[in-house]
């Protein structure tokens, strides 16, 4: 199972990377080739691309996400 998932935001310009294992998102620099330019690429135009995620949604604060606070 991978443990490390590249993230973007809806309204924001970057890239992260969560390691899971670790615990940690740092930010990832933007691809100049290879197929994770071809995605990003896509993200600028508005596309959403998702693999291997089945959850992915924004919140407010951590405290909204710990509380069980979901605005779907």
């Amino acid at each position: 199972m991978a443990t490390v998932v590249i993230i973007s935001v809806e309204g924001e310009d970057g890239l992260w990377v969560a390691d899971l294992t670790a615990g940690t998102v740092v930010p990832l620099p933007l691809p100049k080739s290879g197929g994770l330019k071809v995605v990003t690429d896509l993200r600028a135009t508005g596309s959403t691309v998702t693999k291997g995620v089945n959850l992915a949604v924004t919140v407010k604060s951590v405290e909204a996400a710990l509380s069980g606070h979901y605005d779907g």
